[in-house]
């Protein structure tokens, strides 16, 4: 029992020397961003929200709705009035 303790305290401290050259080796190449931290200013912000608006104002806008003459009205009328005559003629 004594040696399997004796051994995991010495792998123990073998990954301790791992993470701290890992640890040394990230240091040295920095953070993982690339050092330059980029902020927005505020009006840099408000126009990109005002443009993100007007894009979404102009997908919601809705369409006219399409009118038809009193004449085209008129035409399909008549022409509806002759197809029921031809189907009550037929019965």
């Amino acid at each position: 029992m004594k040696n399997v303790v004796k051994q995991l305290k010495k792998e123990r401290e073998h990954t301790q020397k791992q993470l701290q050259r890992i640890d040394e080796a990230l240091a040295a190449l920095g953070s993982s961003s690339n050092g330059a931290s980029r902020t927005m200013s505020a009006a840099g912000r408000r126009r990109i929200s005002l443009a993100q608006k007007a894009r979404w104002a102009k997908t919601r806008t809705a369409k006219p709705k399409r009118t038809m003459s009193a004449a085209a009205r008129k035409k399909i009328a008549a022409a509806q009035r002759a197809r029921w005559a031809k189907v009550k003629r037929a019965a």
